[in-house]
């Protein structure tokens, strides 16, 4: 398992000591070294990193402020020569806070964490979503927590996906290929390149163009089932 990191951290001197540190545990790989917020808010967001090594005190915008600005946060371990910090730091779901000269010790208990954590999201990502799950969706200032029962419908819209429950829709930032990969396939069926439905919500269903199916679902949605999938579809639903 390799580890993206990035080191943030205003002193050289800091920087070269962790790097020295760093190159014990081959399973990190470091990407890039930042001496302020603004520089390490690019980095992030171009390497999208694992992981982050972030000092608190930086000129400028300090560490927390950095976490602030960023959409999708890595993974991050503070380093800093104050404890003073330490209880707001975990307010921001860091892993560890290693205090400055940075221990050896200290520094791969921190590593275990990062491990177990990225384990443990790898384990989620590839754990079906059941029948009865619960996600979050959000769009700009609604929320809902939705069953995975009442979403009818997938459909992609660009680069994400939209997605209809209840009598709602809202998009997702995922693709509907990831997306399929977390449905229960008993429930679930790919209509075609865009769109996934939930069978339980089927209303009707008609012959179409050259060997399509046209399927009718909640709210005047109507989808059609391309000829190889409606081949697919007649054999796992015995229609």
């Amino acid at each position: 398992m390799k580890i993206k990191a990035i080191i943030v951290e205003d002193s050289r001197l800091a920087r070269n000591e962790l790097k020295e540190l760093l190159e014990a545990h081959q399973e990190i790989e470091l990407l890039a070294e930042a001496e302020n917020a603004d520089v390490a808010e690019q980095l992030i967001k171009e390497l999208k990193p694992d992981l982050i090594f972030l000092d608190i005190q930086l000129p400028g915008r300090d560490g927390f402020q950095l976490l602030e600005m960023l959409d999708d946060v890595p993974m991050v371990v503070f380093t800093t020569a104050f404890d003073e910090f330490a209880i707001k730091s975990f307010e921001y779901n860091a892993l560890d806070y290693l205090l400055k000269p940075i221990n050896p010790k200290r520094l791969n208990q921190a590593l275990e964490k990062v491990i177990d954590k990225l384990n443990e999201q790898a384990e989620k990502r590839e754990k079906k979503l059941d029948f009865d799950d619960q996600i979050f969706i959000k769009e700009g200032e609604k929320c809902w927590m939705v069953r995975i029962s009442e979403i009818y419908l997938f459909e992609v819209e660009g680069n994400y996906t939209k997605v209809f429950f209840r009598n709602e829709k809202a998009t997702l930032s995922k693709s509907l290929n990831l997306i399929e990969k977390k449905l229960p396939p008993e429930k679930y069926f790919r209509a075609n390149r865009n769109t996934i439905i939930n069978v339980s919500f089927i209303q009707n269903i008609e012959p179409w163009f050259s060997g399509n199916l046209m399927v009718k679902l909640p709210n005047n949605n109507d989808v059609e089932i391309s000829r190889r999938q409606a081949v697919i579809f007649k054999e796992t639903f015995g229609i």
